[in-house]
């Protein structure tokens, strides 16, 4: 009886022992993914802070006038636009109408009508591969998705009309950054 009560507290000694290595373990992760999380958002912070070097405008005590000229530009560009889309389509410009309704109906296909090709051919190709794999899902699936997609697509249509009416040639919405690269100056 006397080993046994030995041989059970020397169990129980090793029990608790492992046990207590066990929550050390816990507590050293613990204390590790708390660093690791507090890195993170002071990596977070100094990121956010580089990016927005910017200051938040400040407000004049009597900023009524900065509000109002906001104001007023953005009625003269709206009455521009409002001009822009009320005017009959001259020879050789394309219709925002038939363009932002091609594209809504169609999808990236009615972008063909004024859009840049570039965006448009692989936006359709894309547009087709899609349609085909979404043939075989339930019809209450996509129409959220086209709720969606398909008014978008009419929006970049009709912005596609525009700006081929504005420039005369076909002008890519996307990625307009690479179309302005640097030539290297020939010194």
């Amino acid at each position: 009886m006397e080993r046994l009560a030995a041989l059970e507290a020397e169990v129980k000694a090793d029990a608790d022992a492992q046990r207590a290595r066990k929550d050390a373990a816990l507590a050293k992760v613990r204390e590790q993914r708390a660093q690791q999380h507090a890195d993170r958002d002071a990596l977070r912070e100094r990121q956010a802070a580089l990016v927005t070097r910017r200051k938040a405008p400040t407000r004049d005590d009597d900023g009524d006038g900065d509000e109002i000229g906001g104001a007023l530009a953005l009625a003269r560009r709206a009455q521009g636009v409002k001009q822009e889309l009320t005017r009959a389509p001259k020879a050789g410009e394309k219709s925002w109408l038939k363009s932002g309704i091609a594209s809504m109906l169609l999808g990236p296909l009615g972008w063909l009508y004024a859009g840049s090709l570039r965006e448009a051919v692989p936006a359709s190709a894309a547009w087709l591969v899609a349609l085909a794999i979404a043939s075989y899902l339930p019809m209450i699936l996509l129409l959220p998705v086209l709720m969606v997609a398909l008014p978008l697509s009419g929006i970049a249509g009709v912005v596609y009309a525009l700006q081929y009416n504005r420039t005369g040639h076909r002008q890519r919405l996307f990625d307009k950054d690479k179309d302005e690269k640097q030539l290297p100056s020939g010194d």
